[in-house]
C-alpha cells in the first residue's frame, strides 16, 4: 500500500487495484485539489475544504454517513464524532473512518475537535496501526490535545495533517508545536510504501511521519 498527501486532511491511500480519497478539498483553500481517479471517497463532513467530491475522476463510491462497508476488499467503519469539543454546538458532527487496508489498520480522524474521545468511540476504532491526525487548532484540536488522542489510540505509525502550509487560506496553526509536543524532529517523505510486515519491526515508541504534498 502506498499513501500520499495532498494537503489538509485529504490523503491518496491506493493499492495494486483500488484507489482510496479521503476529504477531498475545493481550490479555494490555496492548495492544489485532486483530480485523480478514485475508487473510494471518504467525506469526513460536508465543508468546501473537505468535500469537493466532483474533482475526481471515474465513478467512486462515497461514503459520507457513519457505518460498515465493505468495497474492493477493504472494510470501512465511520465512527461518529463532533467538529468541536461542545457536542457539535458550534461547528457540528464529523466522522471519524477507519480502513482495513491490506491487513493495515487505518484510522483518518477528519476535523476532530474533541479533546477526547470517549469509550464507545475507541471501542470502534480499535487497534490502529497508522493515525491521520489534525493538530493545527482553532478548527480542530491542537498539537498539545492531539498528544491526548494519541495516547489514548496508541497507534504505530502518526501522520499529523490539517496544521498551516505555506499557500493555505485556512488561518491554523503550523506543525511546530505538534512537533514539539512529540519531541520530534521534522522529517518529511514524500510517499508512505507500507506492509504489514513493516510494522512489526517498528520499534515499540510510536514513530511520527511527516509528509510532503503529492
Amino acid at each position: 500500500m502506498k499513501i500520499n498527501w495532498y494537503g489538509h486532511s485529504c490523503f491518496k491511500m491506493t493499492t495494486k487495484s483500488t484507489t482510496i480519497i479521503t476529504d477531498p478539498f475545493n481550490k479555494e483553500i490555496g492548495l492544489k485539489p485532486p483530480h485523480c481517479e478514485a475508487d473510494i471517497v471518504s467525506i469526513s463532513h460536508n465543508h468546501k475544504d473537505h468535500n469537493n467530491f466532483s474533482a475526481l475522476r471515474g465513478d467512486p463510491f462515497l461514503i459520507e454517513s457513519p457505518g460498515e462497508y465493505d468495497l474492493c476488499g477493504i472494510a470501512i467503519r465511520g465512527t461518529s464524532s463532533f467538529h468541536d469539543s461542545k457536542q457539535g454546538e458550534e461547528r457540528g458532527s464529523n466522522i471519524i473512518f477507519t480502513f482495513k487496508i491490506e491487513d493495515i489498520k487505518i484510522c483518518h480522524l477528519g476535523d476532530l475537535g474533541q479533546k477526547e474521545l470517549t469509550s464507545e468511540q475507541l471501542e470502534s476504532i480499535d487497534n490502529v496501526d497508522i493515525l491521520m491526525i489534525p493538530v493545527g487548532g482553532v478548527y480542530t484540536i491542537n498539537g498539545e490535545q492531539a498528544m491526548n488522542i494519541i495516547s489514548q489510540i496508541e497507534p504505530k505509525i502518526i501522520i499529523p495533517m490539517h496544521y498551516k502550509l505555506p499557500k493555505l487560506k485556512i488561518k491554523i496553526e503550523p506543525i511546530d508545536q505538534f512537533l514539539k509536543e512529540t519531541g520530534t524532529k521534522e522529517q518529511r517523505i514524500d510517499c508512505l510504501t507500507i506492509k504489514k510486515e513493516d510494522l512489526s519491526k517498528e520499534e515499540e515508541s510510536t514513530q511520527v511521519i511527516v509528509m510532503n504534498l503529492i
